[in-house]
């Protein structure tokens, strides 16, 4: 293999696997990006096993071939390198030799045969959406997935497709079990696919990828479901991201229905308050108190070894008086992924979850489970 390839070009594609490339060295082989140069075009491919991504720049193919190497050393380098072309060349023992003017680098590679088989696709079932609409949904739900890998169907967001009569919902879902965002949004194209409701597990560093994608995108991006993995594409852009395997939870159980308690709040002096007041709570459980009477709500926090805080806000309510714990991060994660000027708030009883959403949006709920206080 022997190519030429502008700097920003090459950069381009390097940058979109430095974060699927596999890190913690589980097999040494994924810390490697595939090139492959054919026909005026230089490929990559990057894959942790889970999520993999392909893409193509164009190029002076002076010699076809492939070359395998290591994704944050190779990126590193061409990083520093002036703008211009740069040369790259495969060596009789699997090397790389980089040369730009008067700067050369040998970088150590593996053999490509090494190299995991790539996946593939052969659907043509693609549905168009709007990049932003996407992007939204994930920043409203991926904070609730769960971390805990014991809990694997957890580990990601629940992507659901609803068919209308006069087109689709879109439903993404995410619970960790102390908490639950769910969004809608309708499109008027109909999945004529789809008769009934279908949804599958996207895995939550799938969902960075494809956010990481869509930032780059001005417009529709197209996606589709093949057996076990979700692929997503944009012009020569293609991720595939294997799928959770495993059912999961009915999650309608979980969002409670009969909330006599509501109040509603300007969402940026809640969000100030809160992350003022959850300073001096208990640095692990971030428990905070809110205590609501007419017109007003205060905030308090306490924890022994470092003091006390309330504050006071006002809030458009007028029913009972009311006091409720509940986790600072939790309620200030759902204030983040929310643009509106005020929030609904709707509570039962101390014990029971909380559900917030955004005044101007019902199709986007949270639920936040209650804190003993």
């Amino acid at each position: 293999m022997k190519i030429e390839i502008e700097k920003k070009d090459l950069l381009t594609l390097l940058s979109k696997t430095q974060n699927i490339v596999e890190k913690r060295n589980t097999m040494p082989i994924l810390v490697n990006v595939l090139f492959e140069a054919d026909q005026g075009n230089l490929k990559v491919f990057a894959t942790d096993l889970e999520v993999s991504l392909t893409d193509q720049m164009e190029c002076e193919v002076h010699e076809k071939g492939r070359v395998a190497v290591n994704a944050k050393n190779f990126f590193d380098i061409i990083k520093e390198l002036p703008d211009g072309k740069i040369l790259l060349e495969k060596q009789e023992n699997n090397w790389l030799r980089i040369q730009q003017q008067s700067s050369e680098f040998n970088l150590v590679g593996i053999s490509p045969d090494e190299y995991p088989v790539f996946p593939s696709y052969n659907t043509n079932d693609f549905i168009k959406m709007q990049s932003s609409v996407f992007s939204e949904m994930i920043e409203k739900t991926i904070y609730s997935v769960s971390t805990d890998e014991t809990r694997y169907h957890l580990n990601g967001v629940y992507f659901e497709k609803i068919p209308q009569e006069a087109g689709t919902t879109y439903r993404m879902v995410a619970t960790d079990g102390h908490r639950l965002s769910l969004v809608d949004r309708f499109s008027e194209v109909k999945d004529e696919k789809a008769t009934q409701p279908v949804g599958v597990i996207i895995p939550r560093k799938g969902l960075q990828e494809i956010r990481k994608m869509l930032e780059a995108i001005d417009g529709e991006f197209e996606m589709a479901i093949e057996g076990a993995q979700l692929i997503v594409k944009h012009n020569s852009t293609v991720l595939m991201i294997r799928l959770i395997e495993g059912k999961y939870p009915n999650y309608q159980q979980l969002i409670p229905q009969v909330l006599p308690q509501k109040l509603k709040v300007d969402r940026d002096i809640l969000f100030s308050s809160l992350k003022r007041v959850s300073l001096l709570s208990n640095q692990k459980s971030k428990g905070v108190t809110f205590e609501f009477s007419n017109g007003k709500m205060e905030i308090s926090s306490n924890n022994p070894e470092l003091g006390d805080a309330k504050e006071e806000i006002p809030v458009e309510y007028n029913g009972n008086e009311f006091k409720i714990g509940f986790n600072a991060k939790y309620i200030i994660d759902v204030l983040s992924s929310i643009s509106d000027e005020s929030v609904d708030i709707s509570l039962n009883d101390q014990l029971s979850p909380g559900l917030l959403t955004p005044t101007s949006d019902k199709a986007y709920t949270c639920v936040v489970m209650p804190m003993r206080i």
